[in-house]
């Protein structure tokens, strides 16, 4: 069985392209409150998880409450799993079922489970994610301006909001748009309590898009984005021939601390460091305690102890 992608909500899983791309595991132990859903219930929900995938890449929004994460790292603990890797990507709620999607799509390919989950980070930075926003008066996701703020209170002004991969602001009027992808992209959009005709008809054609779909509102986009006037979108690469060489063109190492597969600097499930080249060369301390131990004593000068 592929690596298993789970998700701390029903809106974050996106349709699947093709029979072969599975679905996400929606975890209940996030979903539900633990008044109505028992801690003993939560660690047989991962275990069995773990038993039928061997591995679990949890994606969690950065905006998820408290108490969703605290409950996410308590399950690992008690179950002392090496084999549950809990990412929460800066991405807003769209962005991240657009990752969540990529990676169900590279869970059938031939990567191991640590650079499966390390490979989120790299895709983060090819996904384009932001809003159309009727305020950013309370926005503290991307740096605004006190000249924004201001203009933020004139009825009926809009803003383009870009998070990812590189924050960016623009006030809409005239030809305003915002920077896009070089490289082919699908859009996703998902409407709020705002129009999505600019996004459709002048961002979309502006980036090139191959592509327009709407997608389902997630729930926690409002808190995100800090407003219910909004129309999420996101545009990411669609294709899993040109994700699957994106990722295996990164050179793999080896953990230093449980000895998975990564990509990048950055082990997914322990979150430990990639070793500096110098420390890869150096002997391990038990290595280094042999090689000493098993000196002879006639190599010791005259007179050492």
């Amino acid at each position: 069985m592929p690596t298993a992608i789970a998700v701390t909500g029903p809106d974050l899983v996106l349709p699947s392209p093709d029979r072969h791309t599975p679905s996400a595991a929606v975890l209940q132990s996030a979903v539900r409150s633990p008044r109505t859903y028992s801690l003993d219930q939560a660690l047989t929900e991962m275990h069995t998880l773990i038993e039928h995938h061997g591995y679990v890449i949890v994606l969690c929004s950065a905006s998820a409450p408290p108490a969703v994460v605290q409950r996410m790292h308590a399950i690992r603990s008690v179950l002392e799993s090496d084999r549950i890797a809990i990412l929460r990507p800066d991405l807003p709620p769209l962005g991240l079922a657009v990752l969540a999607l990529q990676l169900r799509q590279l869970s059938i390919c031939d990567f191991s489970p640590g650079v499966l989950a390390s490979a989120a980070r790299l895709l983060s930075h090819y996904i384009y994610a932001g809003a159309l926003l009727g305020s950013v008066a309370k926005l503290d996701r991307v740096p605004v301006t006190l000249q924004s703020h201001a203009k933020s209170w004139v009825p009926g002004a809009q803003f383009a909001v870009l998070a990812t991969p590189r924050p960016e602001l623009v006030k809409i009027s005239g030809d305003a748009t915002l920077p896009g992808p070089g490289f082919g992209t699908k859009m996703l959009y998902a409407t709020g309590q705002l129009a999505p005709a600019w996004v459709t008809e002048t961002l979309a054609p502006a980036w090139r898009t191959q592509g327009v779909s709407e997608a389902r509102l997630p729930g926690d986009s409002a808190r995100w984005w800090a407003t219910g006037k909004l129309v999420e979108f996101a545009a990411a690469i669609p294709d899993i021939s040109v994700l699957y060489q994106l990722v295996a063109s990164v050179r793999r190492d080896g953990c230093h601390w449980c000895g998975l597969e990564l990509i990048g600097d950055r082990c997914g499930f322990c979150a430990a460091t990639l070793a500096s080249p110098s420390e890869r060369a150096a002997p391990a301390p038990a290595a280094a305690s042999a090689s000493a131990s098993a000196a002879p004593v006639r190599a010791l000068p005259r007179g050492a102890t």
